[in-house]
């Protein structure tokens, strides 16, 4: 198909990111009311605040590939208008070949025109399947992928089997879940359903959120005697991302299911603890206040983020030009510290609302509990939060405390 033969029957228009340039729906012309939203109604999807995911993508994707030093493949089963896997061709060395593909046939033929439009069509090969027949075709050993990247519009959890079985040993696995209110605890039952974990709606949802996607991509992959093994992951507006590097293998499968356990949390005092399985404990009283507790999980309770890899993606953001450039840096440095800290986070505000008291700064309170011998770090995942081995009791006290007594 050359670019002379291809005429989309819907608005559309023509936009530069990155690298590329591409042909997409244009959004205004699909948005009838004020609370529509416009990339679910147009006839390909196209989300344009996705650029940031899309650009940290690239980065995570040609950091890996620097790291196992040699040529990648690529493949994007749920390409859309096909912008991503595009830019992952243009934008990324070392890569051999991007396999994109849609089962909308709009989709399909936008993609195949921006493909020619941007002349990577010997290294970009479009498909119009099912997106889980595609990574089933995929699934014999010299027919499988570097890089698989899951980014559906809703949940993963459909496309999570073959995307394992597609992948190569020690291959990467990125995935997008987009239904954030049953991971976040909005609808606990849709959670249990699909991700196979019971979410809990906490000041931490969205890192909860997290662990029980990687939760379930850890009990998936070890059906298929594969393991997993979290780099890299990040919360964004009305989305998470994980990144995960497998292992094949029954004993890495074993360990990662080893990985897996619970979070008790108080809602009184704001304790929370880590339980590696259900027990009578789950039904016991808050060790710091007596009030009943409740649990989520099971969720994946090891590391989620690898410094090494959060180095190299850093190192990455400073040879590009993205629009993104500054807030990507942001990520990756909190990212790179989160990866020595403790599980879960205190939201201060939180803490400063149940006690009444006036909201102390964060870096009296980094000050304060490290000059206390508590571990303290920032998060990515709320401006507000921080990570602490400092019991809850404690964080009540040094906000008390703060708030009384500034520091600053």
């Amino acid at each position: 198909m050359s670019n002379a033969e291809f005429t989309a029957d819907y608005p559309n228009e023509t936009v530069k990111e990155g690298k590329v340039k591409v042909v997409v729906p244009k959004l205004e012309a699909f948005k009838k009311q004020p609370a529509d939203y416009a990339p679910s109604k147009a006839p390909v999807f196209y989300n344009p605040v996705m650029e940031f995911n899309r650009d940290v993508s690239i980065l995570a994707f040609q950091a890996y590939q620097r790291l196992i030093n040699r040529e990648i493949s690529i493949c994007d089963p749920l390409t859309g208008s096909g912008i991503k896997g595009i830019r992952f061709a243009k934008e990324i060395h070392g890569v051999k070949k991007v396999v994109i593909n849609d089962i909308n046939l709009r989709s399909f033929k936008l993609a195949k025109h921006n493909v020619y439009l941007n002349k990577l069509q010997d290294r970009v090969k479009i498909k119009h399947k099912d997106a889980n027949c595609l990574l089933s075709c995929h699934a014999r050993p010299r027919k499988r992928f570097d890089i698989v990247d899951v980014d559906p519009f809703g949940s993963p959890v459909p496309y999570l089997n073959s995307a394992v079985r597609a992948l190569r040993n020690k291959g990467l696995l990125a995935t997008t879940a987009t239904d954030l209110a049953p991971l976040c605890g909005v609808h606990t039952k849709a959670c249990i359903r699909k991700y196979g974990g019971k979410p809990l709606r906490t000041e931490y949802c969205h890192e909860l959120a997290v662990r029980l996607l990687v939760g379930c991509v850890a009990t998936v992959a070890a059906k298929q005697d594969i393991g997993v093994n979290v780099v890299f992951n990040h919360s964004f507006e009305h989305y998470i991302r994980v990144y995960m590097q497998i292992g094949s293998g029954a004993k890495k499968a074993d360990k990662s299911i080893k990985s897996l356990g619970y979070v008790l949390h108080c809602f009184n005092c704001f304790h929370r603890e880590i339980a590696e399985m259900l027990s009578a404990k789950f039904f016991e009283k808050c060790p710091e206040c007596g009030s009943k507790m409740d649990w989520a999980g099971p969720l994946w309770f090891e590391k989620i983020f690898d410094p090494q890899f959060c180095e190299a993606l850093a190192q990455e953001n400073r040879r590009t030009a993205f629009r993104n450039n500054a807030k990507i840096a942001k990520l990756a440095a909190l990212a790179k510290n989160e990866a020595k800290a403790p599980a879960t986070y205190y939201v201060i505000d939180k803490i400063s609302n149940k006690l009444s008291s006036p909201v102390p700064s964060m870096s009296a309170m980094l000050k304060t509990l490290k000059d206390n011998d508590f571990e303290a770090f920032l998060t990515h995942f709320n401006s507000r939060g921080i990570r602490t081995n400092a019991p809850a009791f404690i964080m009540q006290k040094i906000v008390h405390k703060i708030a009384t007594h500034p520091i600053f």
